[in-house]
This record gives C-alpha cells, sequence and structure tokens, in this order.
C-alpha cells in the first residue's frame, strides 16, 4: 500500500508561481512512475506531469508545457511539481499518483487508469 500526501497548494495571482510536493509513503519509491493529474469544478480529471521512475524522463500536457516542471527525489520519496507563470485556467485540485507496474527506469505514464495510487488532492487557485 503506497499513501501519497500532497501539500503546497495555495492562492497565488496571475503570473506568480507555486511549488507543490508530494510525499510518498513506503521504501520503493524509486520504483514507482509518478505523475500529477488536476480537476477543475464542473471539469473531469486530467493529465498535467509525469515523470519516470529515474526521473531522466518527463511529459507534460500542452497546456502547462514551459510553464510547469516535474521533478522527483528519490531520497525524500518526493515528487514536486513546480508552477509557474500561473493563470486562471490553472485553478484546480492537483492530485498526484503512483503507479508501481512500470517495468523499466525510463518511461513515463500519461494514462489516468494506469495510476494505482492517488493522493487526497491539493487545491490551486489562480486569481485574475
Amino acid at each position: 500500500q503506497v499513501q501519497l500526501v500532497e501539500s503546497g497548494g495555495g492562492l497565488v495571482q496571475a503570473g506568480g508561481s507555486l511549488r507543490l510536493s508530494c510525499a510518498a509513503s513506503g521504501r520503493t519509491f524509486s520504483s514507482y512512475a509518478m505523475g500529477w493529474f488536476r480537476q477543475a469544478p464542473g471539469k473531469e480529471r486530467e493529465f498535467v506531469a509525469a515523470i519516470s521512475r529515474s526521473g531522466a524522463n518527463t511529459y507534460y500536457a500542452n497546456s502547462v508545457k514551459n510553464r510547469f516542471t516535474i521533478s522527483r527525489d528519490n531520497a525524500k520519496n518526493t515528487v514536486y511539481l513546480q508552477m509557474n507563470s500561473l493563470k486562471p485556467e490553472d485553478t484546480a485540485v492537483y492530485y498526484c499518483a503512483a503507479d508501481p507496474g512500470v517495468s523499466t527506469r525510463f518511461a513515463v505514464v500519461t494514462t489516468m487508469n494506469q495510476y494505482d495510487y492517488w493522493g487526497q488532492g491539493t487545491q490551486v487557485t489562480v486569481s485574475s
């Protein structure tokens, strides 16, 4: 069982920055592919960013490319999402997710239903 706890959300003005963190329990964090998703009110949950087990490979949704950066520290069992140049349309609950079933260290996972474990979410609100 993996427990994920997100933090770092809050209220920020458009153009500002936030860094989200997701701390994972367990001793095998480096064996999980990780991802960030978000869900805005009245909308479906959508993919934001993903990172491979090794951290060498990342992938982003077009809507956040060049503004958001996903990273991980396997020694600290933590994955991060640095969000810059925030826009009101980035307002959502952000969730981190873990996929323990990826066999290679370099694969990224972008499909929501491949993730087995989810955090409780952290609210990000961007004011205009």
